[in-house]
């Protein structure tokens, strides 16, 4: 048996995999709120009781946060997570944790054709590293690192890297936001769940177009960036449909850039739970317009194979895959 998770800002997904026929199967799974408990320790409790789990045979778990020496503070939840206490929580010493995009990433080398969208029709199949990107509640980097035979994921926190603006409207964009973030710009401001709504407010303060009435009474506890996103799909308002190109022409450009720094011959994957919801926008080339915007390696980029991942538990697929492999 193979406890596995997906823990993040918002939430934590837990789930017990066996191994039958050379192929693992789900026996048991629930999320639970992240926010609502004080650790990891205490959710893994509570999934012990809802799941009647008596024991397991190794344990890997994918953080939303930089794992280093076998430690991990949360970047988004104050949660400090130890190898070293999950031993010694689950009685097991095969326990490994895993940045959230390196889970992510290692999660997609198990996923069928059928669970991508495509982005780039001119991409090519080759074998080399893949960059893997994905913006949720903040926004995960990862590599896939070929060696030759077998891929190997590499966890970064290059979500956290300084925004940097592609056009005028981008220069603009960042002037407004260094007033609100003076000290650092990062491109996770944007490319995040929060970071469509401050697109949409610094467009409706440029006069881009008038506000909705939707958007000017969101009722409380509603998320905004959410209703940006209806806005745009549903009722097609010119300035929540520009908050969403503008978003997708930005994350192109930061793919862009994490595919020229990982030489990703071998593709670039577009995880988090962001890009399935708006992939008729991402589709629309906006984000590939923002990806070969690199100049003289332009060409280069055009044969990358550009995909997003449809499956919402990638990540816990491939934490679960990782402790079956290298556990």
């Amino acid at each position: 048996m193979i406890l596995a998770g997906d823990i993040g800002g918002t939430k934590t997904d837990l789930a017990l995999f066996e191994l039958r026929d050379n192929t693992l199967h789900v026996v048991a799974q629930h999320q639970f709120p992240s926010r609502e408990f004080g650790s990891l320790n205490e959710v893994i409790t509570l999934f012990k009781e809802k799941t009647s789990l008596l024991s397991i045979d190794a344990a890997c778990f994918g953080i939303a946060g930089p794992v280093i020496e076998g430690r991990c503070r949360t970047t988004n939840l104050p949660w400090d997570i130890v190898t070293s206490d999950l031993q010694g929580h689950l009685g097991i010493s095969k326990v490994r944790l895993l940045n959230d995009l390196e889970a992510t990433a290692y999660g997609m080398l198990y996923l069928p054709e059928d669970e991508f969208a495509d982005l780039n029709p001119k991409g090519r199949s080759m074998h080399g590293n893949r960059a893997v990107i994905a913006a949720g509640t903040g926004l995960g980097e990862a590599m896939l690192y070929y060696d030759g035979s077998a891929y190997h994921p590499i966890g970064s926190e290059g979500g956290h890297c300084d925004f940097a603006p592609l056009t005028p409207q981008q220069d603009a964009l960042l002037k407004w936001m260094r007033n609100r973030y003076p000290g650092h710009v990062s491109f996770e401001r944007i490319l995040s769940g929060p970071g469509v709504y401050i697109l949409y407010e610094f467009l409706a303060e440029s006069d881009f177009a008038a506000q909705p009435t939707s958007m000017l009474n969101i009722p409380e506890g509603k998320d905004p960036s959410v209703m940006v996103s209806e806005c745009a799909l549903k009722e097609r308002n010119p300035l929540c449909m520009e908050a969403l190109r503008l978003f997708s022409e930005i994350y192109g450009a930061e793919a862009g850039n994490l595919a020229l720094k990982s030489m990703s011959l071998g593709g670039v994957y577009i995880g988090g739970g962001i890009a399935p919801k708006i992939l008729p926008v991402l589709a629309n080339n906006h984000f590939m317009n923002g990806f070969l915007s690199k100049g003289r390696f332009n060409e280069m980029l055009q044969g990358m194979q550009v995909k997003v991942s449809l499956n919402p538990e990638t990540a816990l697929l491939g934490a679960a895959h990782y402790a079956l492999d290298r556990l």
